[in-house]
């Protein structure tokens, strides 16, 4: 029996109006606790500091009133990524390290503390990477998003940056992913009620390969015919971009945004400069 529901498990580009105190935050607060977060985990070597990383990322999906089944079903898309990711490093990465405690070694293969540390921290950080970018399209519509990255990228315009055409890329690109979801889907179904064996295993490398490359035609096909009726119903009501375009949405900061993002520096700032004790000295030389 076959897996049909894709658009379901694709939580970027997906907003859920829960009314909570995250969805009221100014998209311009969002983007740039986002982006501050991104920045606390990605200089932080820490297994602990990851831990924590993604607790505190739970929380802001509990706050924002997010199920957190949803946001778990956003790792079903990125589950081969993961794994593939896991295979490379378990195997690779005990041979490169010089010295250390070796769990476990068999010929160039080798099961060290080293390799198991940046594989635990490679996957959490992933992990927590995938939650928070979800999160941010969650609680944000995407023309609330668009604005928040045009107004954020004003101040770079004077510089030559294009900042209302990037911020209508990231609106197409957002719009678009969960269409090309439901795409997908369309032609999944369409060829398994032809008797196509569409069936996928994240065990079976080769019948994957074999499964998405038909696929993959239909898709890009359907996705340019799709552009191209954007770009025709874009120019039919005369829509022209760059300076001088009149704003509808004005948006206004508030002390709590203020607050928000201050806050996410300052997490920030903790998370880089902070040494966190090892793991091995909680648990013991016994453990690791």
């Amino acid at each position: 029996m076959y897996n049909f529901e894709l658009l379901r498990n694709v939580t970027i580009g997906q907003y859920i109006p829960t009314g909570s105190a995250v969805h009221r935050l100014d998209p311009r607060a969002k983007l740039l606790a986002a982006t501050l977060l991104t920045l606390a985990i990605s200089f932080n070597t820490s297994l602990i500091a990851n831990l924590l990383f993604l607790a505190v990322v739970m929380g802001i999906a509990w706050l924002a009133r997010i199920p957190f089944r949803y946001i778990w079903r956003g790792l079903l898309l990125g589950l081969p990524v993961l794994i593939f990711i896991f295979v490379m490093q378990f195997l690779f990465l005990g041979s490169s390290e010089p010295a250390g405690r070796v769990f476990y070694e068999w010929g160039w293969f080798r099961v060290t503390r080293y390799s198991l540390h940046l594989i635990a921290i490679s996957l959490l950080r992933i992990i927590a990477f995938i939650f928070l970018t979800s999160l941010v399209t969650m609680t944000a519509t995407t023309t609330e998003l668009t604005h928040g990255v045009e107004r954020l990228l004003a101040p770079f315009r004077r510089f030559g940056v294009p900042s209302h055409e990037l911020a209508l890329v990231l609106t197409i690109t957002l719009r678009f992913v969960p269409t090309l979801a439901e795409e997908l889907e369309r032609i999944m179904k369409a060829q398994a009620s032809r008797g196509a064996d569409v069936g996928a295993s994240i065990w079976r490398p080769d019948k994957t390969l074999r499964t998405v490359l038909p696929l993959i035609v239909p898709l890009f096909l359907g996705a340019f015919r799709r552009a191209e009726e954007l770009v025709l119903a874009m120019e039919a009501r005369g829509y022209i971009s760059g300076a001088g375009r009149s704003k509808f949405v004005e948006l206004h900061a508030r002390p709590l945004d203020i607050a928000v993002v201050a806050g996410a520096a300052l997490f920030m700032l903790f998370m880089i400069f902070f040494r966190f004790p090892a793991l091995r000295d909680l648990l013991g030389p016994a453990w690791l």
